[in-house]
């Protein structure tokens, strides 16, 4: 027996190996077969890697004004060159990345999960709750957002902060998640599924939390996407506006500067190049990734090998 018992114990690591190894394959194939999801993830890990590796050679306090002589070309010392207010543009990308992913990540997951929370809500119980909040919904959407948060800037005396920015985009990217998760929640709460935990004596909040949100993790992972990107677009517009955080690096500040000092007609073209392209990157990344999630949630689209 204690002989069993040994080889058992030295295979064991072995199996182990083995399950992560073939889950990574697993894994690695399935990327192969969903293309968009790869690309995306490798453009958003690009991103990322860009910017560990800048604050490992730049110092990024270079973002300020006076840290450089004004208007210097891109050379060795200066990757990116330095803009009219003597800022070093590469550690501004490199500071100014992670804050505008910061505010539509912040601004993408509140509404989410606020729309997610009114949509299953209407979506379940259904009646009153469902109209009040279909209406809620339905007239909100008819209301230009960024006209809104065109207001709520101006009535801030400064400008928005960075995490006011999110939390002002937040509170209205609740509305198309919100339509769309009540859609799924109202097709899910039909199926064989849900009626058995009904009569096995789950509560509701049990059956929305055990049986309908983890068949719609990956739906919700590609409305997060959707959100992230809608919050970012946002934000940008609110800082080439100039209702932004003027002394933030973020990209949309430096497009903003960009056009207040008329860089592209005077021929800086190292000023509004890294930030366009960082943020080209950013949003086709994003935008396969949720084009990859959503051939896993739409059954109709997913791609079959």
């Amino acid at each position: 027996m204690s002989s069993i018992a040994e080889v058992l114990t030295t295979q064991e690591p072995r199996y182990v190996e083995e399950s992560r190894s073939e889950r990574a394959r697993s894994a690695l194939g399935y990327l192969r077969r969903n293309p968009s999801l790869g690309i995306g993830l490798l453009l958003l890990l690009g991103l990322i890697l860009f910017v560990v590796i800048g604050h490992l050679t730049v110092d990024t306090i270079q973002h300020r004004p006076l840290s450089a002589r004004p208007l210097q070309s891109p050379s060795r010392e200066l990757p990116f060159g330095t803009d009219k207010q003597g800022r070093n543009l590469y550690a501004v990308m490199v500071e100014g990345t992670p804050l505008t992913l910061r505010v539509g990540l912040m601004a993408g997951v509140i509404g989410v999960a606020l729309g997610a929370t009114l949509a299953f809500i209407a979506g379940y119980y259904g009646g009153w709750a469902d109209n009040v909040i279909k209406l809620l919904v339905d007239v909100g959407l008819t209301i230009p957002g960024l006209l809104v948060l065109i207001i709520i800037g101006m009535r801030v005396r400064g400008g928005l902060t960075v995490d006011q920015m999110a939390l002002v985009v937040g509170l209205l990217a609740w509305l198309y998640p919100a339509r769309t998760i009540r859609s799924q929640v109202l097709t899910l709460k039909q199926r064989s599924f849900v009626q058995v935990a009904r009569l096995s004596g789950m509560s509701n909040w049990e059956v929305i939390v055990k049986e309908l949100m983890p068949n719609l993790l990956p739906y919700l992972g590609a409305s997060l996407v959707g959100s992230v990107s809608a919050a970012i677009l946002a934000s940008i517009g609110l800082e080439v506006l100039g209702l932004g955080p003027f002394e933030a690096p973020t990209l949309g500040m430096t497009i903003y500067w960009v056009i207040y000092n008329a860089a592209i007609i005077n021929g800086w073209w190292w000023w509004w190049v890294p930030p366009i392209i960082v943020i080209a990157v950013l949003f086709i990344g994003l935008f396969l990734v949720a084009v990859g999630l959503d051939e896993i949630a739409n059954p109709r689209v997913r791609n079959r090998a």
